[in-house]
């Protein structure tokens, strides 16, 4: 095999990125019959799948639905979650040796807890089937010449130019640069004057600066299980103190649905009622002062903190009606007004991307360009944290294989 692609007929397509949608579309391709090349700007391929989930790969959700992706179009993705299900991505890990284990909220990992064996599924694969994949390769440009594309390259260090019938932009998003992401796949959009829907950090920890940023740094490390909400929707899961504000499954999940200048709340104590719960305290234990009563519902550092805001120095009995009322109000209502996320560097995901209005649901075809796919996160579907995210990157790269 050259370097230099002169005829189209060495492969049916370029898959340009080796994640997750890249990987499954050059090994369901070959399933077919048809043969790619991987184009991978690392070194090695899976570079987000391996450090996902702390290395243990979180790789699909029991009930992921297209109810768990933030879209434009909330529809849009229910087309390919209905031609690859939540079931084909168990047994297809399943028949290559990757039994998954439930933890919390329906998420799967490997039973093995290392992200690895996941990719090695596919490396294997794309030998097996005869899939390359070339690494340390940048893509610098794809132009549509009749009915080719022609995709300019970089490789060690040298300029080539690649003639192939179909291209698959399976880049992924802006989150974590470090690891290798760019905006390649949303510039590509824009040469080709696709539209893009606006791109933001999700699945982010939030940030508090100002005058309320010593409070939240004196409970850096405290975990407290929340529901966390705003007009949009609600998550009960962990939230995470930080020395620079919010972090933890609840805020990374509000995160996706949480606009600059706008406030969330958490319900510090979901599922009770402090009122109520005082109440039936004080008639026990009276003198019982609030600052202990608080410290055996929450941590003693959380109560103390809590104390700033709240008649803490009061024993039970002599809370007024409007003590418990404010005291409510701030355990069930804790009002935040976040600065701003942490970005890209600590963002799982990107929210918005290429316009779902560009392409076709069923085969994630760019409707006005023959021959040119779009799947994973360049494009605007998002999905919440717990493995959902990988199975619309399963799903996309199963259905742009289909129709490759």
């Amino acid at each position: 095999m050259t370097a230099n692609l002169i005829k189209q007929t060495d492969f049916d397509a370029i898959i340009i990125g080796g994640g997750a949608c890249g990987l499954m579309c050059a090994v369901q391709s070959g399933f077919l019959g048809k043969r790619t090349l991987i184009l991978e700007k690392n070194d090695k391929v899976g570079a987000k799948i391996l450090i996902s989930g702390g290395g243990r790969c979180n790789y699909t959700n029991l009930y992921a639905s297209a109810q768990q992706f933030i879209s434009q179009n909330e529809h849009f993705c229910k087309s390919a979650f209905s031609q690859w299900t939540v079931e084909d991505t168990i047994g297809f890990f399943e028949t290559y040796g990757i039994e998954g284990k439930e933890k919390t909220l329906g998420q799967l990992f490997p039973v093995s807890d290392n992200a690895k064996d996941i990719v090695n599924v596919f490396t294997s694969l794309c030998v097996d089937l005869g899939q390359e994949i070339w690494c340390d390769t940048e893509v610098k440009n794809i132009e549509k010449i009749a009915n080719s594309f022609v995709v300019s390259i970089e490789k060690h260090g040298k300029s080539e130019k690649l003639s192939v019938p179909k291209v698959v932009i399976a880049s992924g998003g802006l989150p974590i640069p470090k690891m290798g992401a760019t905006d390649f796949g949303l510039r590509a959009a824009r040469n080709l004057g696709l539209k893009i829907n606006e791109t933001a950090p999700a699945l982010v920890p939030l940030t508090i600066t100002g005058k309320d940023q010593p409070w939240y740094e004196q409970l850096s490390g405290n975990s407290i299980f929340c529901r966390v909400w705003n007009d949009r929707i609600s998550f009960e899961e962990n939230i995470l103190f930080t020395h620079w504000g919010l972090s933890g499954p609840a805020i990374l999940q509000i995160s996706s649905y949480w606009r600059p200048g706008e406030f969330i709340y958490i319900d510090l104590l979901p599922n009770q009622d402090i009122a109520n719960l005082i109440q039936a305290e004080r008639e026990a234990n009276g003198k019982k002062m609030l600052l202990a009563y608080l410290a055996g519902l929450f941590t003693r550092k959380f109560a103390e903190a809590l104390s700033d805001k709240l008649p803490a120095d009061k024993n039970l009995a002599s809370l007024s009606k409007a003590d418990i009322e404010d005291i409510s109000k701030l355990i069930h209502e804790f009002k935040v007004k976040p600065a701003g996320d942490k970005g890209y560097d600590k963002a799982e995901v990107m929210r918005g991307g290429v316009s779902t209005d560009e392409l076709s649901s069923k085969t994630l075809e760019v409707r006005k360009i023959e021959g040119l796919y779009y799947g994973g996160e360049c494009v605007d579907v998002t999905g919440w944290l717990g493995g959902y995210n990988f199975q619309w990157a399963w799903a996309s790269g199963f259905v742009i294989a289909q129709n490759l």
